[in-house]
């Protein structure tokens, strides 16, 4: 399982540039003199992108297939078909792939950012939303501002600011001992170990350790194993696991509960997880 906290490599530069401007090739998306720009990117299961950022705002939309994201100091996100995860402005960030995915990623300037969230986060994409992404990705780079194109962009930006988050992510503990229960919860999600067996065998008491684990995650330990169960879920839905398979796997008691916890969580039930959001 991928770790949390990889080494920072700087993603090499565009190997073919974004537009030509003024007879002068564009090399980098901050320099394309638009308020988005669109790309399609399609990748197999695997392909990871090292820790790096950008000066624009980034959206990654997953049309089909499933992805991770982390960002430095605030945790990764699970990010399936119909999703789409919002990254700021110059958040250190990486993305694999846990199935092939097909993507869209919009890139915004600093003036399109303007009253987005300053957090990273995943949102459901509604199909207008989804329709205005599969109409930008076919225009030009310096597509008109000022003609329909231009138009089109202003809707999506308007209808972006009106989405709410969904919680998909897993916020990361930073000290060692905490990080090493998150570790092992996220290769076991079904562990069922209380605080006061993780408390003794740290060698600290538990009122402590559940302090230290509230203050570095914003939840409690209960909250977030139980967010780690939901994320390695919707893994598995994903890849067309039974629900009874994965509730069984994932330490509940019954199907019934697990389908509880997921539709309390999430406000549908796992099959129907998946499904098409309309507007």
């Amino acid at each position: 399982m991928t770790k949390y906290i990889e080494k920072q490599t700087e993603l090499p530069e565009v190997p073919k540039h974004w537009a030509t401007l003024n007879g002068k090739p564009v090399n980098r998306v901050e320099e394309v003199p638009r308020l988005v720009v669109v790309r399609k990117a399609d990748h197999e299961a695997g392909f990871y992108a090292p820790f790096h950022s950008h000066g624009w705002g980034q959206m990654l939309f997953v049309a089909k297939g499933l992805m991770q994201v982390s960002a430095v100091g605030a945790g990764y996100w699970i990010v399936p078909p119909q999703r789409a995860v919002w990254l700021p402005p110059f958040i250190e960030h990486d993305a694999k792939t846990i199935h092939a995915v097909q993507m869209r990623n919009v890139y915004f300037s600093p003036e399109a950012a303007h009253g987005l969230p300053n957090h990273c986060q995943v949102i459901t994409v509604t199909s207008l939303l989804r329709e205005l992404m599969l109409a930008m990705v076919e225009f030009d780079t310096l597509y008109d501002e000022e003609g329909p194109e231009g138009r089109l962009v202003n809707v999506f930006l308007d209808q972006l600011k009106t989405i709410p988050e969904t919680p998909l992510n897993l916020p990361y503990p930073e000290s060692k001992p905490l990080q090493h229960i998150a570790e092992t919860l996220r290769s076991n999600p079904a562990d069922q170990r209380s605080m006061d067996h993780w408390s003794m065998e740290l060698g600290t008491s538990s009122r402590t350790l559940a302090r230290h684990f509230r203050q570095e995650t914003g939840m409690t330990f209960g909250q977030w194993r139980q967010q780690a169960r939901l994320l390695a879920a919707i893994t598995r839905i994903a890849q067309g696991d039974s629900v009874s398979n994965i509730s069984q796997d994932l330490g509940y008691e019954s199907q019934s509960a697990f389908i509880t916890m997921f539709r309390k969580a999430l406000g549908k039930t796992p099959g129907r997880y998946f499904d098409v959001e309309s507007t």
